[in-house]
């Protein structure tokens, strides 16, 4: 009878399933990772992750990064940035804006600053993945993806 039991629950099935929304997945594996107090995070690829994390280099908030080609997709290696004396992580929040339940798109006029300024929106333009800062100086809008600080 525990024969069965064990066939039951087995786990040793594949768990690729399908993200609906693959920016709130790259947002929440960060997250989880800080959270646990991971150096490393590995994330499935695309293009407009790889500009994410391009930005969130760019900004001071990670430490590293590397783009490794696999068989599929390829893979985003995140090396995460941690103060050296309080061990806190340089990413407080990752806040996701924009959704695919609810778009949320603005003009370069309408574009907030995130905590006054600290922080950063990443915003999806027609001229590519921007900060808030760049998009304001170039004067496009765009989808508002997320906000960092």
């Amino acid at each position: 009878m525990s024969g069965c039991i064990e066939t039951i629950f087995r786990t040793d099935f594949n768990y690729n399933t399908m993200v609906t929304d693959p920016i709130a997945d790259f947002l929440t594996r960060v997250r989880n990772a800080q959270m646990a107090g991971h150096r490393i995070v590995e994330i499935p690829a695309s293009n407009l992750k790889k500009r994410i994390t391009e930005i969130l280099y760019e900004q001071g908030y990670i430490l590293k990064y590397k783009f490794e080609d696999d068989s599929k997709q390829g893979i985003i290696k995140i090396a995460l940035k941690y103060d050296a004396v309080t061990k806190q992580p340089a990413i407080r929040s990752l806040e996701r804006v924009s959704r695919p339940g609810l778009r949320t798109y603005a003009k370069p006029t309408e574009i907030k600053r995130v905590i006054n300024g600290l922080g950063i929106a990443i915003i999806s333009t027609s001229k590519g993945v921007l900060t808030d800062k760049q998009a304001k100086v170039q004067n496009v809008g765009g989808e508002v993806l997320c906000y960092v600080w």
